[in-house]
C-alpha cells in the first residue's frame, strides 16, 4: 500500500510563489540555487511514523550530479539547496477522462504531516551543516494553497518515489 508519493527534481534555480499578493502587500516568493525540489504527496493510512524513513530516503539516495566529483551523490553531499512543495496531485488516479483523488490523505492530516516533513528534513539538513556551506537552505512552499513555480533545470533528471 502506497502511503506517500514524492517527485525529486534537480534544479539549477527555483522560485516559489508562496502568498498571491494583495492590495496591501506584494507578493511573497521563496528561492532555491543549485539543488533539489521535493513535491511531496501524502495518502491515506500515511501518518507521522512514515515520515523519518521517507525524509533519510530523499535526502540520502544519490540522485543529484556533481560535477565537480564526476558522479551522483546525495542532496546532502552536493551541497545543495531544498525545495520542498507539497503535491496533492501526485495522488491522482485516472479513471475515464477525469482524474480522482480518492486516496489523498484527509486535507487536515496531510497539513500536519506535510509540516512535520518539512520540520524534519530541516532538522536533517542542520545535522548535515558542517558538510555544507552556510548559503546551503531548505524552503519550502505553503499546504493547501495554489502556487507559482519556476525552474530551470539541468536534465530534466526527474524520479518518483513511492514508500
Amino acid at each position: 500500500m502506497k502511503l506517500s508519493r514524492a517527485v525529486l527534481q534537480q534544479c539549477v534555480s527555483a522560485r516559489l510563489l508562496v502568498k498571491p499578493a494583495t492590495d496591501e502587500q506584494p507578493a511573497d516568493y521563496v528561492e532555491v540555487s543549485n539543488g533539489v525540489v521535493i513535491f511531496i504527496c501524502f495518502m491515506k493510512g500515511a501518518n507521522s511514523i512514515l515520515i523519518p524513513k521517507l525524509v533519510k530516503c530523499l535526502l540520502e539516495i544519490k540522485l543529484s550530479y556533481c560535477a565537480k566529483q564526476n558522479k551522483r551523490v546525495s542532496i546532502l553531499e552536493l551541497p545543495g539547496d531544498i525545495l520542498i512543495v507539497p503535491q496533492a496531485t501526485l495522488g491522482g488516479k485516472v479513471k475515464g477522462k477525469v482524474v480522482q483523488y480518492h486516496n489523498n490523505i484527509d486535507k487536515e492530516v496531510g497539513e500536519v504531516l506535510y509540516q512535520r516533513f518539512v520540520d524534519h528534513v530541516k532538522e536533517v539538513f542542520e545535522e548535515n551543516r558542517i558538510h555544507l556551506p552556510n548559503e546551503c537552505s531548505v524552503k519550502n512552499g505553503t499546504y493547501g494553497n495554489l502556487q507559482v513555480l519556476s525552474m530551470e533545470t539541468n536534465g530534466p533528471y526527474t524520479h518518483v518515489i513511492d514508500m
